[in-house]
């Protein structure tokens, strides 16, 4: 699945884009700046304003020191434009922005570039520049590094991949993170630089470091099941009460451990959008979680294919990959 439509909401806020093809939505906006979250962005194929330029623009128009919310959109060329310098002109203009609390970096959507040709960077930085920040979803694994920091203000942390590389989830899983209420993590295929296996998980599956977390995604993993059996026994299971499983390859085999394992009844809320579980597993779930939110839709079939001797295989792929 690729992503086509751009946030229309972010932190809570309607979005506005900058430059606004809509003169009184701007308007509106200019003048409280704090009620919208802004979207900078250049326009993909066009040789118009550059992101220095609209950055320029925006901080001479906007009363910068007002905005709460941030989405830094398209910056360039898919495969030629990196993160970086965006990056970097977004940290030197920081003591700009005082009230912000949440930044989307790399908010792309197809026509602009597939997930994993996004050309990510070394996103600590932008961290270490706003130590007031809550909120920060990158989206983009192609490039992205994430050594291990500290922060003691965020509390969401979301990590869009289609191939999120085992550096960056042992970087997150190392980070110190006192106040982080939800995580959320894109794994994807090892075509697209997914080398995050479930076992790079233990540090996050034993609640290291991450004493406020309440709500955790896990998910576009081609290894739905393992992880399901996995977190069967986590430990971190006993204070999360919104677990994510979406965009997995989840079949009846991660459904049957979900039914079965006490972990899963003490759940407020879950959530499996995108599966690969059979009708008669969803009833089976609904029945052996009666106390739990859960929010099961998307039901896919896998590919048929065939091996190199000629016999039929069935395929499963997670939902995000490209």
């Amino acid at each position: 699945m690729a992503i086509y439509e751009h946030l229309t909401e972010f932190a809570g806020l309607p979005v506005v884009e900058f430059p606004s093809p809509d003169p009184a939505v701007l308007r509106d906006a200019l003048a409280a700046p704090e009620t919208v979250a802004w979207r900078l962005h250049t326009l993909p194929h066009e040789d118009e304003a550059t992101f220095e330029e609209i950055l320029v623009s925006f901080l001479d128009e906007v009363d910068a020191a007002e905005v709460t919310a941030l989405i830094v959109g398209c910056w360039g060329e898919s495969y030629e434009d990196t993160a970086q310098e965006p990056r970097d002109l977004l940290i030197a203009q920081a003591d700009r922005f005082p009230a912000l609390r949440s930044l989307f970096f790399g908010e792309f959507v197809v026509e602009e570039a597939e997930i994993s040709w996004i050309q990510q960077c070394d996103v600590a930085p932008l961290l270490a520049a706003f130590p007031r920040l809550e909120e920060f979803v990158v989206r983009g694994g192609d490039g992205l590094e994430f050594p291990a920091t500290r922060h003691g203000a965020l509390r969401r942390l979301t990590v869009q991949t289609g191939g999120l590389p085992r550096e960056v989830t042992t970087g997150v899983l190392a980070s110190e993170l006192p106040a982080l209420e939800h995580l959320e993590l894109w794994f994807g295929i090892d075509w697209y630089g997914g080398t995050t296996e479930v076992s790079d998980l233990a540090p996050l599956l034993e609640g290291e470091g991450v004493p406020n977390l309440r709500s955790l995604g896990l998910r576009n993993s081609p290894w739905g099941d393992d992880l399901v059996r996995a977190l069967a026994g986590a430990p971190v299971l006993e204070r999360v009460r919104v677990l994510d499983l979406s965009s997995n390859v989840l079949t009846d085999a991660g459904g049957e451990v979900l039914a079965t394992a006490p972990a899963f009844r003490t759940l407020e809320r879950l959530v499996i959008r995108y599966h690969f579980l059979t009708e008669a597993m969803e009833e089976r779930l609904r029945a052996a979680l009666p106390g739990v939110d859960l929010h099961l839709s998307e039901r896919e079939e896998p590919d048929h294919d065939v091996d190199d001797d000629g016999t039929e295989i069935l395929v499963y792929y997670p939902e995000v990959t490209e």
